[in-house]
């Protein structure tokens, strides 16, 4: 019988003081042909918050393994609006066909995937996203790769504040600003790409943690996000990691080298793209033309 892990939740700043468990499942570049199998996986291993996109198209893939194992409204679901579906009327359609292909009554949680400024269309595409959520249909309103002026911006013009803002964030490329921004402002930070790339979960800070406390370099860097307070969704098609990804709350990492890990951060560290300037559409020809599906 497959152990059954479980993740540690944290309380979000809504109204509703929601709480979503602080270890996801991600699914980004997880081809549709194996969404299914993994997201069944992680289910079984015992995690409770399924991470999407539709600009990942595998949301149909992710609502077939929530309907065979009898998830489908008992787990937390996110997904994430294309940049070529922004606008108020487009945001409303696209949110719909993405409910329909995850087969849930409500959405957890739905997210502006990118800010998309080239075409300024945010902070109505917000007032979508809210209005959700007034209407039930969503239980978290929030966004994506925003850098604090545009999270400024839509408070200004809505007078609301995003509950989550899911970003980049690793030990080399931790935004040290954006998350100061966010904590001011109550807004919990979900960090994609947790582990960035082989010098992160290498770097002697953390291999001398994980030495420490006789755990693997990733779930040192998981836990160092864990303690911070910030929500993470580790992505991986393999089971074992999976397991270990999930379990890495279970040890506390000292002050000394929770500072170490913080102190690694590079401004040029990122491995994903800049939000002032990312103008692609994230149409599946877009996607498909960057690898990314």
């Amino acid at each position: 019988m497959t152990q059954v892990l479980q993740s540690p939740g944290i309380t979000l700043q809504n109204k509703a003081h929601t709480v979503i468990p602080q270890i996801g499942f991600g699914t980004f570049q997880i081809p549709p042909e194996d969404t299914q199998r993994a997201v069944e996986e992680a289910l079984e291993i015992g995690y409770r918050h399924i991470d999407t996109a539709a600009a990942y198209y595998n949301e149909e893939q992710v609502g077939d393994a929530l309907r065979a194992t009898g998830m489908a409204n008992k787990v937390w679901v996110t997904t994430k609006l294309r940049n070529c579906d922004q606008g108020y009327d487009p945001a409303r359609i696209a949110f719909e066909e993405s409910r329909r292909k995850l087969g849930v009554d409500v959405v957890d949680m739905y997210l502006i995937h990118w800010p998309f400024p080239a075409v300024d269309l945010y902070k109505e595409t917000w007032k979508a996203l809210l209005k959700l959520q007034e209407e039930g249909a969503i239980r978290v309103a929030g966004v994506s790769n925003f850098l604090p002026e545009h999270l400024q911006a839509v408070i200004d013009d809505s007078g609301e504040t995003p509950t989550v803002n899911q970003i980049e964030v690793h030990p080399r490329f931790s935004q040290p600003d954006n998350l100061a921004f966010c904590k001011a402002h109550g807004i919990a930070v979900e960090a994609y790409s947790p582990l960035g790339h082989g010098k992160d979960i290498e770097s002697e800070p953390v291999v001398s943690a994980a030495e420490a406390h006789n755990v693997t370099p990733a779930q040192v860097v998981l836990r160092w996000h864990t303690q911070e307070g910030r929500i993470i969704i580790p992505k991986s098609k393999h089971v074992e990691r999976m397991k270990s990804n999930l379990a890495s709350a279970s040890f506390d990492l000292t002050a000394t080298e929770l500072a170490a890990i913080d102190a690694l951060h590079d401004p040029k560290g990122n491995v994903s793209a800049d939000p002032a300037t990312f103008v692609q559409s994230q149409s599946w020809a877009n996607q498909h033309s960057r690898g990314n599906i």
